[in-house]
């Protein structure tokens, strides 16, 4: 409305500047033609000649002014009785210079001055016209066409707020339903324009939300589950060791089961804790320089005990590779990594670990011969509590915490992890990332 009403002005000016012109010009046109026919008839039959003004410019006020500044002849046809000039403007046109009026307001806007000369003598004449009426009829011809398009201008702009404004409203209420748990929201737009592209982002949030809440649901249920499980077993183990009499054999059996028990529950405590740090947005890592192949064969070593017993067999091929990370970090990775690979191998089975180095990045890949995952479940691995096949879970031991770190270590990293599975042919997972400098710390 604001942008309307100063076009509204502008235009008004700018063609009250293009009409003042035109008349101007002409006025300066009908000028010299007076001019030459005083010159013509001076000094005598000044009354035939001011009548011959009037025919020349029958719609025009002339004044003429001789080399003193007075007065010669007047013809005022405005209905004024003189042009209302001043001294300056005739001192100007009497040096030769040629007037025209800039005000822009006032009914005798549009005066204009010619000099003129006979013999050594200096004269000034000045041209008025007799265009009030036929102005004022301009202007309000502007001003009602302007109006007539601020009028339609302004409808057109209230039917295309409405255009936009309700779908912003079924976009304000979707946002209420979701603000109260309701993501079950699909808004149908065959708009192409921003407006289409915000409704369809905002079905795109909508189903990524929803997701995260059925996974925030699932993750609850399953850290529940998780943490019910031992604590059902060392509740009935307890109550058996508090109220049965046992022979020896059989209550460090269950004392032993209590323990298995309590580790796990320590694990899965000591797990949450980890991946809860680990999402924290400030989280600083402790980088310094270290040889990344010496760091993987530790944690071989360190895993003995798991893959001992299982006469599983390891096969090495790591390149010397200096790298700057953060070494507690990365250790926990690849113990994720080989345990994972360890506890889905069959007995029997080789775990591959391999560590190449091609310009500034390093890859480790660890391969093993398990069950493998299916290709629609990769991305899945990653989210916390996610199991694979949820009844083999039951039979191997694991949270399902271990890849969420995995990932979240790689992307603190800066680095990148892929798999590669099929069922039944094992599983690979593959870790790259910058080996960088201690310069760049």
């Amino acid at each position: 409305m604001v942008s309307l009403f100063l076009s509204l002005i502008l235009i008004n000016r700018l063609y009250e500047n293009q009409i003042r012109s035109y008349v101007q010009d002409n006025l300066i046109k009908n000028g010299k033609e007076i001019i030459e026919s005083y010159i013509d008839s001076y000094p005598s039959h000044s009354e035939m000649l001011v009548k011959g003004i009037a025919a020349v410019s029958a719609s025009n006020a002339v004044n003429i002014y001789g080399p003193d500044g007075k007065l010669l002849h007047s013809d005022v046809l405005t209905g004024n009785k003189y042009i209302s000039l001043n001294d300056e403007a005739i001192e100007f046109v009497l040096k030769g210079g040629l007037y025209r009026n800039q005000n822009p307001h006032g009914p005798q806007s549009m005066i204009v001055g010619l000099p003129f000369q006979i013999g050594q003598e200096k004269f000034a004449l000045f041209l008025a016209p007799s265009l009030g009426p036929f102005l004022k009829l301009v202007a309000r011809f502007i001003q009602i066409a302007l109006l007539l398009v601020m009028f339609f201008g302004s409808l057109f702009i209230l039917v295309a707020a409405q255009f936009i404004v309700r779908p912003l409203k079924r976009l304000t209420s979707a946002t209420r339903r979701m603000s109260k748990g309701d993501f079950r929201i699909e808004m149908r737009t065959k708009r192409k324009d921003e407006i289409g592209q915000l409704t369809r982002s905002f079905n795109a949030m909508a189903q990524e939300l929803g997701t995260l809440e059925r996974i925030r649901q699932q993750f609850v249920s399953n850290v529940s589950h998780e943490i019910q499980s031992p604590l059902t077993s060392i509740k009935g183990f307890t109550q058996a060791l508090k109220h049965k009499k046992m022979d020896e054999a059989s209550r460090l059996r269950l004392l032993g089961i209590i323990e298995e028990e309590t580790e796990r529950l320590s694990r899965l405590g000591e797990d949450l804790l980890q991946l809860s740090s680990l999402e924290y947005e400030h989280l600083q890592l402790n980088r310094q320089a270290y040889r990344l192949d010496e760091q993987l064969r530790k944690a071989v070593i360190a895993l003995e005990p798991q893959w001992a017993p299982k006469e599983i067999r390891i096969a090495l091929a790591l390149e010397e590779i200096d790298v700057v990370a953060d070494e507690d970090k990365l250790f926990q990775l690849w113990s994720n990594l080989l345990g994972n690979a360890i506890k889905f191998s069959e007995t029997g089975g080789e775990i591959q670990l391999t560590a190449i180095r091609r310009g500034d990045t390093a890859t480790v890949s660890v391969r093993d011969n398990g069950a493998g995952i299916p290709e629609s479940e990769w991305d899945l691995i990653f989210r916390p509590f996610y199991k694979v096949d949820p009844s083999r879970a039951r039979t191997v031991p694991g949270n399902g915490i271990g890849l969420s770190i995995v990932k979240r270590i790689v992307d603190l990293h800066h680095g990148d992890i892929r798999v590669a599975s099929r069922p039944g042919e094992g599983t690979t997972f593959t870790v790259s990332f910058r080996t960088e400098t201690s310069d760049e710390l």
